[in-house]
């Protein structure tokens, strides 16, 4: 086999069809999009001053030349090898800004096209048009068409939960100092574009953005050293800050009191609809550098900030509530809270003693918790013998008394100001900020667990034995009281780690209350005794305990489950069901009001099986899910473990949630938010607030209404899909599990190896050493072939499976044609597959194919995957009806068509260095430069992990 690198000669393949040739944008799309071509114009232009004066003519004009062949190329007016041979041998010093610059670039365009959607909504408000779906006005209008009376309401959403649970696996590259100067830059555009500007005006905005520009221009984008857990944890802090502080009280206050005035006898709870989570310090399923001290700190760092916030707010509310009691009367218990009788002059100004007196028990509190060291000095100086309160129901509780001391002296507005957002604030992030899951992989628990047993002598060798074996060792050890370990155990490290880090938790939960570790997860959860494992852990750190009475199980902890390859799936209601059948176990779930969460993994399932057969093994997984959870009488809540990518499962939010089968929300839901997708969702509470509010929107109207469609068609139609999968996974595992040399066209064709060295997480690639796909990590896998163009885990498999299913049939072309009409599922299925096709590139993705050095395997391979692309695109336009990929999806559309050429640079400049670097080039900038194309590209695609 060679092993030589092939040359840089332009290839001969050329694609039979055009992803342009898909993407259909008439007069009027252009029209209503010129506004956001101006801003395209304002920004490129400025950027491009910036760098003929900081990097000089020579980069400029390659800038220039690259940029206006890029669009020569859309047009089919020049080759693709022109642009490439533009940077063929081009020096170092020369490339390193032109991919600075079109990095950048890709950064200034999202920004513009977030500011243009923005200018869409509010023209559409401003014209009384009907409100748009995925907001919670549409989905108002929904259920009052619907008919629901206020006990059905009341029932669906009793505990109604939404939770996006941010996570640590950053495919988000940009730096914090790029963010910032984006989110400036964000809010002068936006006040450029709502205000009317003299021209001298105008040219000051338009100075000031430069500078931000500028400072981009001259900040690095990708880190030199790699994101530690700790620079994790406090990037995952800075959108409470930026964003989640703001937002999140308002729309928790805001949909409890119009669907209480819609639905006023439906009961609905006081309690938050929107909570956050998180895995970031917690997740430590292959990843080493969790350990005990990061579950402190990063449990520590986020009730610093709730306290800190809560302390904050405080001291402005005490600024704005400056009401003499000599024009106004507050109540007795305003007097009572303030600790000053009503007749003492000092209770002039009652509101800011009563705040004094709530300010100083907090900040003990916080000194309690944190110690002196981490306050500041004005908080600090409060401390002065108040009591601490002992959870934020109590400072709940004061802050109610303020409220009606307001109300009482019929200062309603001010209540429903500052005050409101705090009181919600206090009930949403209480002292905890949000929820550190805990996740570790089952083949860690039983390593663990068989080591701990052996040490106490109760099995010498655990692992040797069978399922009903060990589950019934596990249930008895669950039902002792008795510890397997004391502190001076001899153990292994992996068991002293692994036990530090629930201790850890168990810490956490006794100082901050039991939000602050409410879950631990299971990856790779195959069986009973994979969910009964962990429960040993958590019983020796006391976070399981035996109730002396009753002999029950209790905890604040949920025993979450993952499922993540399709045969787990397919045998996790099963799974359910056998654990349920223990007495204890069903006695522990009981205690937690009769709940259990299960986890349903994407990503491992796309690797596994292909994007169809994971999306319907996910869908099929539901169903079996919640016909269990009725059958054993519990209520079940799912938590989708999606990804940024449409082959992790990502996708539309609002569309992904109404796809999901009956039953399957039930009021509640969680789900993982990731890398540069977190950025793009809330960054700024503008776009935080549009997206928290799709995600309520979504599970409102999937518990309360029939979003299915199917109606008794149902059955046939989960019949057919099961056909549709198994042929798909035959087409995928065809290529992925079956083809000799795979991995290494794999490995070779996409910037694969680079990727580990690119400083976007403290994650290895790799679960294991090893190059079988089954252990590389989804994130890799999915950014690889996202950055070759390839695109394959979004749709590879599926034109087989249609293709051959439907035959000559037009019967089974019709079937399918009336799903995509009227079963939501199916539709998400497509139009998320037609994203991802239009922002493939089979031409682009032939020139990384040309880094395979045996040219047969190469030849082989990428001839299934271009044949496999046309069958795909060809039978989604017969089932659709056309032939515009992206006909549903106007902003993606927009993005498509106006920007995406710039990311040709990026793309061909990447190749260029891949091949230079392959070859034995060492210069360290030859991988910098490499990192920095990754950088650009996610940047541009925005959902690339």
């Amino acid at each position: 086999m060679s092993q030589s690198v092939p040359s840089r000669g332009a290839p001969a393949w050329r694609p039979s069809i055009s992803i342009v040739d898909h993407i259909t944008v008439d007069d009027e799309g252009r029209a209503l999009t010129e506004p956001l071509r101006e801003d395209i114009r304002l920004l490129g232009g400025l950027l491009g001053d910036v760098i003929r004066e900081h990097s000089g003519d020579e980069v400029f004009e390659l800038v220039e030349a690259a940029r206006v062949a890029a669009f020569r190329i859309r047009r089919n007016e020049i080759d693709r090898g022109e642009l490439a041979d533009m940077f063929s041998g081009v020096s170092l010093d020369v490339v390193m800004p032109v991919i600075r610059a079109f990095s950048n670039f890709a950064l200034l365009a999202n920004l513009a096209e977030d500011i243009h959607r923005e200018r869409r909504r509010a023209i559409h408000l401003r014209a009384g048009d009907p409100p748009q779906d995925s907001s919670l006005a549409a989905t108002y209008t929904k259920l009052a068409e619907a008919g629901l009376d206020d006990e059905q309401v009341g029932r669906a959403l009793a505990d109604a939960t939404v939770v996006p649970v941010i996570t640590a696996h950053p495919t988000e590259t940009r730096r914090r100092s790029v963010f910032e100067a984006q989110n400036r830059i964000t809010e002068l555009m936006r006040y450029r574009s709502r205000s009317e500007l003299t021209p001298a005006e105008d040219d000051v905005v338009i100075k000031a953005i430069r500078r931000q520009i500028l400072t981009l221009w001259q900040t690095a984008l990708i880190r030199l050293e790699r994101l530690t857990i700790q620079d994790e944890i406090r990037s995952g802090l800075r959108y409470y800050d930026a964003s989640f502080f703001d937002v999140v009280p308002k729309i928790n206050t805001s949909v409890r009191a119009s669907l209480r005035a819609a639905y006023p006898d439906a009961g609905l709870a006081d309690d938050p609809m929107i909570r956050m989570g998180s895995w970031i310090g917690g997740d430590r399923d292959g990843n080493p550098f969790v350990t005990d001290e990061i579950v402190e700190m990063a449990t520590t760092l986020a009730a610093r900030t709730a306290i800190g916030h809560h302390l904050s707010e405080l001291h402005k509310l005490a600024e704005e509530l400056s009401m003499s009691t000599r024009l106004m009367d507050p109540g007795e218990a305003l007097y009572e809270l303030a600790g000053v009788p009503a007749d003492d002059p000092k209770a002039d100004e009652p509101f800011r003693l009563a705040l004094r007196h709530i300010r100083s028990r907090l900040a003990t509190t916080a000194t309690e918790m944190f110690g002196e060291e981490v306050m500041k000095a004005a908080d600090l100086f409060l401390v002065n013998g108040k009591p601490a309160y002992a959870d934020a129901a109590e400072l709940l509780a004061d802050l109610d008394v303020i409220d009606a001391a307001l109300r009482h002296g019929k200062d309603d507005i001010l209540a429903d100001d500052r005050l409101l957002t705090l009181r919600e604030s206090v009930r949403t992030f209480g002292f905890n900020l949000s929820g550190l899951d805990m996740r570790q992989n089952s083949d860690m628990h039983e390593e663990v667990i068989a080591e701990l047993l052996a040490w106490a002598g109760v099995h010498p060798d655990y692992a040797s034995l069978d399922e009903d074996e060990r589950v019934a060792i596990l249930s008895e050890e669950l039902q002792k009281r008795r510890p397997l370990t004391r502190p001076d155990a001899d153990l292994s490290e992996l068991a002293v780690k692994e036990l530090g880090i629930v201790r850890a938790a168990a810490r956490a939960v006794a100082t901050f209350g039991p939000q602050a570790v409410p879950n631990y997860i299971i990856s790779m959860c195959t069986s009973v005794s994979d969910m009964l494992e962990p429960m040993i852990l958590l019983k020796e750190a006391g976070l399981i305990d035996i109730d002396a009475e009753s002999g029950t199980l209790t905890s604040t902890v949920r025993i979450v489950p993952l499922f993540e390859t399709i045969e787990d799936l397919q045998q996790g209601a099963t799974t359910l069901l056998a654990a349920l059948d223990l007495p204890f176990y069903r006695g522990l779930v009981d205690s937690q009001a009769g709940m259990q969460e299960i986890m349903l993994g994407y990503s491992d399932s796309n690797k596994d099986g292909g994007y169809m057969a994971a999306n319907w093994a996910l869908y099929r997984g539901e169903l079996d899910l919640v016909e269990a959870a009725a059958k054993a009488g519990i209520r079940l809540r799912l938590f989708h473990g999606r990804g940024g990518t449409v082959g992790r499962g990502g996708g539309p939010s609002y569309d992904a949630i109404l796809a999901q089968p009956p039953g399957a929300v039930q009021g509640s839901l969680r789900i993982t938010e990731q890398g540069e997708i977190i950025a793009a969702k809330y960054a700024e509470p503008v776009s935080a607030e549009r997206n928290l509010e799709t995600l309520l929107a979504a599970t409102i109207e999937s518990s309360l209404l029939d979003v299915e469609g199917l109606g008794d068609d149902s059955e046939d139609a989960y019949a057919i899909m099961d056909e549709l999968a198994a042929l798909a996974r035959s087409a995928y595992s065809k290529l992925v599990h079956d083809t000799p040399g795979f991995v290494e066209y794999f490995t070779t064709s996409t910037p694969l190896s680079e990727i580990g060295a690119l400083n976007i997480g403290s994650r290895p690639a790799s679960r294991k050493q090893t190059e079988k796909i089954s252990d590389l990590r989804a994130i890799p896998w999915v950014l690889s072939w996202t950055q070759s163009r390839a695109m394959l885990p979004g749709w590879y498999g599926t034109g087989s499976a249609f293709a051959e299913w439907i035959g000559d049939s037009d019967d089974r072309l019709a079937t399918l044609q009336r799903y995509y009409t009227e079963w939501p599922f199916f539709r998400s299925v497509m139009s998320n597959m037609a994203q991802v096709l239009a922002k493939s590139d089979m031409n682009l993705a032939h020139r990384y194919a040309q880094l395979v050095p045996d040219e047969e395997l190469r030849d082989k391979v990428f001839g299934m995957i271009v044949g496999e692309h046309e069958r795909t695109i060809a039978m989604y336009s017969k089932i659709t009806g056309t032939d515009d990929l992206l006909a549903d999806n106007a902003a993606l559309k927009r993005s498509v068509y106006n920007r995406f050429p710039y990311l040709e640079p990026l793309n061909l400049l990447q190749v260029e260095l891949l091949r230079r670097f392959r070859a034995g080039d060492d210069e360290p900038r030859i991988r910098r430069g490499i990192q920095l194309t990754m950088n650009g590209l996610a940047t541009a695609l925005r959902n690339s992990g």
